[in-house]
């Protein structure tokens, strides 16, 4: 196949091009950006998760207090009422015996029933502040959580905007190519992923493989215009002008 030394120049660009695109296609899959955002995804979602569950514990923790509230207040009435019967004086002695026996009991109860308050209480006042931690801790990873995902949206939109010039010079490019070559091109790539490469000294610019001397004085014996291919690869070995060959 005979192609000018202008459409091998084109046809080393878009080997270039792809490169560049195979490229630009890995840094998108993996991007530091993208690896930093999900990581602070997965710290924002395990707070939020620890938060949930505190709020969850505060309500029961309310429930609790508010019970032994009503418990406590209602122990109260009794031994106001127990109080007042046995200060009324229309009670007799073996009922002011009892009235007494249960003031003392309920004294017992509501003190007990004090104490737990107190207990719940303290916890709920030790929950409240590591929820108030805790949201700020939300708070925090929010505000990275945004930054995250702007400089994400930020790299890809800049590897989207190189991917966009690298597909409109390549059309350009493809468009000057003889269809004969072009097709041959797309073969070869079709195969192993890279379809030409530039003859570097004496090894292929696409496998990387060094050429046999003697392939290699053929080669480069062979006229500017006739396309050759590596003995080891297929690709197209483009000995343009200006190359290292």
């Amino acid at each position: 196949m005979k192609a000018d030394v202008d459409q091998q120049r084109s046809l080393l660009e878009v080997a270039r091009l792809d490169a560049e695109l195979a490229r630009i296609d890995h840094r998108s899959k993996n991007l530091p950006e993208q690896q930093r955002l999900d990581e602070v995804q997965a710290e924002h979602r395990a707070a939020g998760d620890r938060l949930g569950a505190l709020q969850i514990e505060l309500a029961d923790l309310d429930g609790q207090v508010a019970k032994l509230e009503n418990e406590i207040d209602s122990v109260r009435k009794r031994e106001d009422r127990d109080r007042a019967l046995l200060t009324s004086g229309s009670v007799d002695a073996k009922q002011l015996t009892e009235l007494q026996h249960e003031i003392e009991t309920l004294e017992r109860r509501r003190a007990s029933l004090e104490d737990s308050l107190l207990e719940v209480m303290q916890r709920r006042e030790d929950l409240q502040r590591e929820q108030a931690q805790q949201q700020q801790r939300v708070d925090e990873l929010q505000q990275d959580l945004d930054r995250a995902q702007q400089a994400c949206a930020d790299a890809r939109a800049d590897l989207d905007k190189q991917r966009d010039q690298a597909h409109a010079r390549r059309a350009e490019l493809t468009a000057s190519l003889s269809k004969e070559l072009l097709d041959l091109y797309e073969r070869q790539r079709s195969r192993n992923g890279f379809g030409a490469g530039e003859l570097l000294g004496g090894r292929c610019g696409a496998c990387r493989i060094e050429i046999d001397r003697g392939e290699l004085a053929r080669i480069r014996a062979a006229a500017d215009d006739e396309v050759t291919r590596c003995p080891e690869c297929g690709a197209i070995l483009l000995r343009v002008k200006g190359s290292r060959a």
